[in-house]
């Protein structure tokens, strides 16, 4: 891609790792949950997949490369495509479309959005992939961690965080990156990262060799996140996407107390626990009430046309960090 355009690298593909057996006593893994709770089926993480695909099919079909590419940055690349073959790689080498095009489908500008009234723009950019590395990159991972999550807590809670973490991840990503354009769905994968991390936190009870599971989850975490000070990656919209998913997770990823899912099999004459301990109620109320002054505060911050950077000197490294191989820029 030119200088000017921002991908949304891909979200943790090794969300597979997560905790999501369930309870047996003869069960050998590592951490499980009680047996008895429903298994859904997942339909609508594929169904994101497949609206994913279909919109870059799309995208390329409107960029049209044989009939508007001017030449100046070399031939399109797999001509045979016809229409679909891909922008200059000197132009584009993640084998994609033109900036221009990108622009004109959605992508997240700032500009577009604060002075041109298009916030429609905080939701379209989750669909747009800058080429087709980006996309597989990014539905592998969504695949990996979207499907399973969806099989434990139902389309409906998976929906929502995918969706809220995408449209915080596009607002971070506004306050701070105002001269590019930004495009990836993985402000919303690295939700769903940040939702399994506070749902394994919020049922803490329920699961064994918790330290193992934290572990694993926060190591997967950080490498993401790291690959995100490179040149061009998007950095705000996945720590944007982190934030809003972790909080969201305290909210939908609730599970009953260890104990409560089976309690109809105690005597009657036993002690009947709450559904949920009093801590989970407190990370709810806690996540609840950050999430609403998180999005009104950014929100209104974006459509007064503040600046992000102007509040914080040093939070545009956690974007890019230059060194002697490369340049940030803005």
């Amino acid at each position: 891609m030119s200088s000017g355009d921002l991908e949304r690298g891909g979200g943790g593909g090794n969300g597979k790792n997560r905790a999501n057996n369930y309870y047996q006593p003869s069960s050998t893994g590592p951490y499980y949950v009680e047996s008895a709770e429903k298994q859904w089926t997942s339909w609508l993480v594929p169904m994101f997949v497949v609206a994913n695909v279909a919109v870059f099919v799309v995208v390329m079909y409107i960029n049209n490369c044989p009939r508007n590419n001017l030449g100046f940055e070399g031939r399109c690349v797999a001509k045979f495509l016809g229409r679909l073959s891909f922008q200059p790689l000197k132009e584009n080498p993640l084998f994609g479309p033109s900036s221009n095009t990108l622009e004109k489908l959605g992508a997240l500008e700032w500009n577009k959005v604060v002075h041109g009234n298009q916030g429609w723009r905080l939701i379209t950019c989750i669909w747009l992939h800058a080429g087709v590395i980006h996309l597989l990159a990014n539905m592998l991972s969504l695949v990996f961690i979207g499907i399973r999550l969806e099989q434990q807590f139902g389309f409906v809670r998976v929906g929502l965080i995918y969706l809220l973490s995408g449209f915080g991840g596009s607002i971070l990503s506004s306050l701070f990156i105002q001269r590019n354009i930004s495009v990836g769905a993985s402000g919303a994968l690295f939700g769903l990262l940040g939702a399994m991390l506070s749902e394994l936190l919020t049922n803490w009870t329920i699961y064994t060799n918790k330290a193992a599971a934290l572990f694993t989850l926060v190591v997967i975490i950080a490498i993401n996140l790291a690959v995100g000070i490179l040149p061009h990656v998007d950095n705000f919209a996945h720590i944007g996407g982190f934030l809003s998913g972790f909080l969201l997770g305290f909210v939908f990823l609730l599970r009953p107390q260890f104990g409560w899912v089976v309690r109809q099999n105690l005597p009657t004459d036993a002690p009947v626990k709450s559904k949920h301990t009093a801590y989970q109620y407190v990370f709810w109320v806690i996540a609840v009430v950050l999430l609403i002054v998180g999005f009104t505060v950014g929100l209104i911050m974006l459509f007064r046309g503040e600046n992000g950077n102007d509040h914080c000197s040093w939070c545009h490294y956690l974007s890019c960090v230059p060194t002697s191989k490369w340049h940030c820029g803005n």
